[in-house]
């Protein structure tokens, strides 16, 4: 694994002008207030890629996922998406063009039934809103047998389920998900996982913050480790030595979140 240089963008065939990956985020400090959490960090996301974000506690990664959605402002450096600099731009203008953030807090609204937190994705449309439910129930079908219970009551596995809705009926370009399974048992893990192999088939890209490293290798294509704020290795996940991944992020604590 190496660390990424600042910008990079792969080279596409012989001859011809190299493609920008859909998001290139190039030598970017943020934080909070003035504390500086995330150092001059660099990497990019391609169209249907599934990237994992790895690290311990506080080495940065939520706050690096907050940085790309908008909720942090960037104090240096650069952050494209689809081809345009969107450094400066804030949160729901990134929503607009596609960027889709489900935090570790799922952001559900738990005293609405699992068919009006769906159909509160799409709008008043009501065909829309009407095949946002049916779909859902193609992708989780334990949800459909509870589309009339309040999502508060929801396992937490169910709650997670009903927040990746969000990505399936809003069409987003880039998906970010934090802390995805945490507190779940494992065959939810598994139906989870399936369901964002199949957004990534669509051409959704994906930046997953995983603790659990030998479950997310296997679905990701390239695996991004980070340590005390700062991307510390990269690379393909396929060819990723996990004794060496846990090596290049445990050598200290973290600072940030």
């Amino acid at each position: 694994m190496t660390s990424p240089p600042a910008g990079h963008v792969p080279a596409s065939a012989a001859g011809t002008t190299p493609a920008e990956p859909l998001l290139v985020v190039a030598d970017v400090t943020t934080g909070y207030g003035r504390t500086v959490v995330v150092r001059g960090i660099s990497m990019t996301v391609s169209t249907g890629q599934v990237v994992a974000l790895v690290g311990v506690n506080g080495s940065g990664k939520s706050t690096t996922l907050r940085m790309i959605s908008g909720l942090l402002p960037a104090m240096s450096g650069t952050l494209r998406f689809g081809g345009a600099d969107v450094t400066a731009l804030p949160a729901h203008e990134r929503s607009v063009r596609g960027i889709c953030h489900i935090t570790d807090s799922r952001a559900i609204f738990p005293a609405l039934t699992v068919e009006e937190n769906i159909r509160l994705h799409v709008g008043g449309n009501r065909r829309a809103a009407r095949d946002a439910v049916a779909y859902t129930a193609e992708v989780f079908p334990r949800l459909a047998d509870r589309r009339r219970q309040l999502a508060g009551t929801l396992s937490g596995g169910e709650q997670q389920m009903l927040a990746l809705t969000r990505a399936y009926v809003t069409k987003p370009r880039l998906l970010l998900l934090d802390e995805l399974s945490m507190g779940l048992a494992p065959v939810v893990i598994d139906e989870i996982y399936e369901a964002i192999t199949k957004l990534a088939a669509k051409g959704l890209a994906t930046i997953v913050v995983e603790q659990y490293i030998k479950r997310i290798l296997p679905l990701a294509q390239t695996v991004y480790a980070m340590n005390r704020g700062e991307i510390t290795a990269s690379g393909a996940a396929k060819d990723v030595e996990i004794a060496d991944l846990v090596q290049s992020y445990l050598a200290g604590d973290g600072t940030g979140g």
